[in-house]
């Protein structure tokens, strides 16, 4: 029998890779939010994965990039970086027959976390190459010189092509990850799904159902806050949840025309919670203005981004 390994893997990379869907698909239930919106992810969050003879904790990062220069990207830079100094195995995400400058500074930031913990300190020792998004490449023979260029950029220990939505060559990818992983006992209890709470997964999937509904119009200073929530005698979850925005004139955006956006948003919020929790929940959404929150590093903390 074999022995049983169990470590952190983090999923690493530039926005829009697909670090979120990997993980999801991997984990087998609908942890990290997916948007078509780059920089959807801003928090670091576990999803866990138990198998017979492993427990792979897969951690999901923001996007590493260059952007805006404001408070909240360079706390999700400093958040995606910061991680890669806990992990076992880095899972560095890069889209099939695309390279860009936020790759080159995610494997350069991958890199000096492999130099500052070396493998004597157990962090960063193996680092496999995930080229994701490969079931849209026509024919698949597009992919070889792809593969080589990217050989070429660093000494993976693998590079495994995938589709992290369509879940094409994943077992393979879980083979490897386990192989990779220390020998040692579980970390976290066998029926956990993830580190987060219940408040921060429903903030989330109203912040997703937002994005989705608002697409290029969603401002980008905008976040969600559950303020409170109560079970109620007949059995349902009762959510207040206030959807903070850093400029007044966004309000509105949010709101809709006579509140049927925010009434959409929080129907199509409720149902998917429903389906993820197994419960009944009813929400009821507020719009609040706080200047420049996005700029602030008191109200990063209190919204937990920091």
């Amino acid at each position: 029998m074999s022995e049983f390994r169990s470590g952190f893997v983090v999923l690493a990379g530039r926005p829009n890779v697909g670090k979120s869907t990997l993980l999801n698909t991997l984990v087998g239930h609908k942890l990290s939010i997916v948007t078509p919106r780059p920089q959807t992810t801003r928090h670091r969050l576990i999803g866990l994965k138990n198998l017979p003879d492993a427990q792979i904790a897969f951690i999901d990062t923001p996007g590493l990039h260059h952007g805006p220069r404001r408070g909240l990207n360079r706390a999700m830079n400093r958040t995606a970086s910061a991680a890669l100094g806990d992990a076992d195995v880095v899972l560095f995400l890069v889209e099939a027959l695309r390279w860009t400058s936020e790759d080159a500074m995610a494997l350069e930031r991958i890199a000096e976390a492999a130099r500052a913990n070396p493998a004597s300190a157990g962090a960063a020792r193996t680092v496999i190459a995930v080229v994701n998004k490969v079931d849209q490449v026509r024919p698949r023979e597009r992919l070889l010189p792809y593969l080589g260029a990217l050989a070429a950029r660093h000494p993976f220990a693998e590079i495994v092509p995938v589709s992290a939505q369509k879940g094409d060559n994943l077992p393979e990818l879980t083979r490897l990850i386990v192989q990779a992983l220390p020998v040692g006992e579980g970390m976290f209890p066998a029926d956990q799904l993830t580190d987060r709470s219940k408040n921060f997964r429903i903030a989330e999937t109203i912040r997703e159902k937002l994005s989705l509904e608002l697409v290029e119009e969603l401002p980008y200073g905008i976040a969600v806050e559950v303020e409170s929530l109560t079970p109620t005698e007949d059995g349902r979850s009762e959510v207040s949840a206030v959807i903070w925005v850093d400029r007044r004139g966004q309000k509105p955006i949010v709101i809709g025309a006579q509140g049927e956006r925010l009434r959409r948003v929080g129907r199509r919020a409720r149902l998917e919670l429903n389906r993820a929790f197994g419960e009944r929940f009813h929400l009821t959404l507020w719009v609040k203005v706080r200047e420049d929150w996005a700029d602030d590093a008191r109200a990063l903390r209190q919204l937990g981004v920091e």
